[in-house]
């Protein structure tokens, strides 16, 4: 069944499940979804405190000699009140004393008989970090599907929490087939290819915060697919590359239906990689993706990328487009929708020089692509476009047209 890009998208979206929940300590976490919100259990300052090194003082003392009765440090439980005439030297951090109404710098002040001389522009506060000025106690500060960065990590310790519940991260199973494949660690004779499309993938799946299994390479035989497909059966998303197309030696997709393979969609009206094949045996998701390098990259990022943020628990889980202009004029063969790679940088987007489904160059010059409509046969330089990164995750809660 062939079928647009946003049903392609929708099926994916309603047939993935998020993943069971585990808790770790919050040093672990990084990386991880959040299931659960996080509210703040106290203030943060818990406490008025200094801004600076300096002195406590009181407004009425503008432009006079103080007398300096102690110091205070951070952390220090003093529980003295200050008095007119007089100033406390303190450190930053700590608590100001009772009857403090600002802080005066240390550079600010001037050595006198018997203490220090105040400047004569004191302002009520000054320096003064109140309790609760950046975190009030029960403020949300994170949500359910929030990813775990390490700033998020900032708010978690803050409160003193040393453990979150999170969404287990997605077990994704890699492998590729075709007799004329091997691994680039192999020899290969000069009716052979290296296989790039495992180590591709596997590593935007790591990138993208998966444990990955690389199950090899199957030569194109239903025993040997066979072999490789029980071997990826204990993850929860299989991604394979090559023999989904109609070819005399195309079996995976025969091969998956001796397992109970449910087929979702098996086309997709997209060029490159038409063949893009999405369903799923049980709880497990399938995506047998092209076996054209550049056809099944940019097929990843379209739909392999979107079942791993669908799979991860990640409230923003719809890949968002960012609108460029065209550095230059293209002109297109209308028929079918087209993802076009290039390279965006930051106000305009320059189509790759060349593209085609079985090179592997674009995928190192671009960082972005386009979908253009099936009408489309020239898109003028300066059109306004929308560009969905490769390097880079922006997502939304919402769907939002790529094209």
């Amino acid at each position: 069944m062939t079928v647009s890009i946003e049903k392609a998208l929708e099926l994916i979206y309603t047939n993935t499940k998020r993943k069971s929940l585990k808790i770790l300590p919050i040093e672990e976490a990084l990386g991880y979804v959040l299931a659960e919100n996080i509210t703040a259990t106290h203030n943060l300052p818990p406490y008025d405190n200094s801004a600076m090194d300096g002195y406590a003082v009181k407004i009425e003392d503008s432009d006079k000699c103080v007398t300096v009765s102690c110091t205070i440090f951070a952390g220090d439980d003093f529980q003295g009140e200050l008095r007119h005439g007089e100033a406390i030297k303190i450190m930053t951090g700590a608590r100001i004393p009772l009857g403090t109404q600002c802080i005066v710098p240390v550079e600010d002040t001037q050595e006198c008989q018997n203490g220090v001389k105040l400047p004569d522009n004191l302002v009520i506060s000054k320096h003064i970090r109140l309790s609760g000025e950046d975190i009030k106690k029960e403020t949300l500060l994170l949500c359910v599907g929030d990813k775990i960065d390490a700033h998020q990590i900032t708010l978690l310790a803050s409160q003193g929490i040393s453990h979150v519940k999170v969404y287990k991260k997605p077990r994704v199973a890699l492998f590729a087939s075709g007799n004329e494949l091997k691994m680039h660690f192999e020899q290969i004779t000069e009716y052979q290819l290296y296989n790039t499309n495992t180590p591709t993938l596997l590593s935007r799946v790591r990138e993208l915060g998966c444990e990955v299994e690389f199950i090899g390479t199957a030569a194109d035989t239903l025993e040997d697919i066979h072999t490789h497909i029980r071997s990826a059966l204990d993850c929860d998303f299989i991604i394979t590359s090559g023999g989904v197309s109609v070819g005399d030696a195309d079996f995976t997709k025969e091969a998956f239906g001796a397992f109970g393979y449910e087929i979702l969609f098996d086309k997709v009206a997209i060029k490159p990689g038409k063949p893009t094949t999405f369903g799923k045996i049980g709880n497990k998701v399938i995506l047998n993706l092209p076996g054209n390098p550049l056809a099944a990259a940019l097929n990843f990022e379209l739909f392999g990328r979107s079942i791993i943020y669908a799979m991860s628990g990640q409230k923003d889980k719809y890949i968002n487009p960012i609108t460029a202009k065209m550095k230059n004029d293209v002109t297109l063969r209308a028929g079918r929708r087209t993802v076009i790679p290039g390279y965006f940088d930051g106000e305009y987007f320059t189509v790759c020089e060349q593209y085609a489904p079985g090179m592997i160059s674009p995928l190192a010059e671009a960082n972005s692509f386009i979908i253009t409509d099936e009408n489309c046969t020239e898109i003028p330089k300066e059109t306004p476009v929308k560009t969905i990164s490769t390097k880079f995750s922006f997502c939304s809660a919402d769907f939002i047209p790529l094209s």
